[in-house]
């Protein structure tokens, strides 16, 4: 390495980041999570510029006139528009990496374990356009194991669930790899497209993306809750075209929720039949660790607990489980070299 080399090596910097569905969240070594935003991005189509990115954007959700379009460039956890998620991310970059750039920064990506050789392409590329010097990219469930603290290295069996936007990702994890896994791209979207499915069909109205989820967040649960609230919902009447409000309870939105909720719960039950039965014992003893925004659930972790059998523990920061263990593998790569996937 030149004297060159290493004097820039002395201003560059290095991010973590957790490249979501829902959110992007950010973190640097000087200064932890830098950002936590909705991946969101608004476009005014005239023009062909970005006018607002995160949570900005974020308000202009089924709010646009016809020149502005307010796009979601990740869907089910990896890049769907290239463009709109390179542009995303330099402006995320920027807010970190203020001023004078002596040199890119060096970048370190989760992304699904269930993600394919074109998509981890897309990630790497669109990182490397938004200014990147050099990608790695490390399993959503193998960050967040080491974002808990788990024993990742050590010979027996942690089991992660991990629910994000776009997808819920299942492993059991031994010795620094994965033993057994599963990635369904059903999660929190899923969710919120399930209460607006649910909206349509009971009740004939039609609700935005963004009121889908505050309902979701607000009376959406796996079991049954003492003193929930009743919700009065406001969206369009599917018949008349005209606003509509309605009464809703946890009950209704349980119900909508039925369907995405079996199907995180079949991932779970796949995984544990293809686990080795030494890797079993030692997830019947320990539990199984939950982390990402759609473990937030109300009564998810006790319903998986009923039906599997197992003990069920939610990470005390389940929004942020992932990025800390990427921002760990970022800070430490020597240790957790085997975690990287390229």
């Amino acid at each position: 390495m030149t004297f060159f080399q290493r004097l820039l090596g002395l201003f560059s910097h290095d991010i973590a980041m957790d490249l979501g569905t829902a959110n992007t969240l950010l973190y640097t070594r000087t200064h932890g999570i830098v950002v936590n935003e909705p991946s969101v991005v608004a476009i005014d189509v005239l023009k062909n510029d970005v006018i607002a990115v995160g949570a900005n954007a974020k308000q202009f959700l089924g709010r646009t006139p016809r020149r502005i379009r307010a796009v979601r460039p990740m869907k089910d956890g990896v890049i769907a528009d290239f463009d709109v998620t390179r542009e995303m991310i330099s402006y995320f970059v920027s807010k970190v990496i203020s001023g004078l750039r002596l040199a890119k920064p060096s970048m370190v990506i989760c992304v699904p374990s269930g993600i394919t050789q074109v998509e981890k392409r897309a990630v790497i590329d669109s990182a490397t356009m938004a200014g990147a010097s050099s990608i790695l990219l490390v399993e959503e469930p193998m960050a967040a194991a080491i974002g808990a603290d788990l024993p990742v290295y050590d010979p027996l069996g942690n089991m992660v669930l991990d629910i994000g936007g776009g997808t819920s990702e299942v492993a059991v994890i031994s010795l620094g790899g994965v033993a057994a896994g599963q990635s369904v791209r059903v999660a929190g979207d899923a969710m919120n497209a399930a209460v607006q499915r649910y909206m349509r069909d009971v009740f004939r109205m039609e609700l935005g993306e963004n009121t889908a989820e505050n309902v979701k967040i607000l009376l959406g649960s796996a079991v049954p809750q003492s003193n929930a609230p009743c919700l009065e919902v406001s969206g369009k009447d599917m018949v008349q075209g005209t606003p509509k409000v309605v009464r809703v309870t946890d009950g209704h939105i349980r119900e909508a929720l039925r369907e995405p909720i079996q199907v995180i719960l079949g991932a779970v039950l796949q995984t544990l039949e293809k686990t080795p039965p030494e890797l079993s014992a030692d997830i019947f003893r320990n539990g199984m660790l939950m982390a990402g925004g759609g473990s937030m659930l109300k009564g998810l972790d006790q319903y998986i607990a009923r039906e599997t059998q197992l003990k069920v523990f939610l990470d005390k920061e389940p929004l942020t489980t992932v990025l800390r263990g990427t921002a760990r593998a970022m800070t430490d790569k020597k240790t957790y070299f085997s975690a990287f996937i390229n």
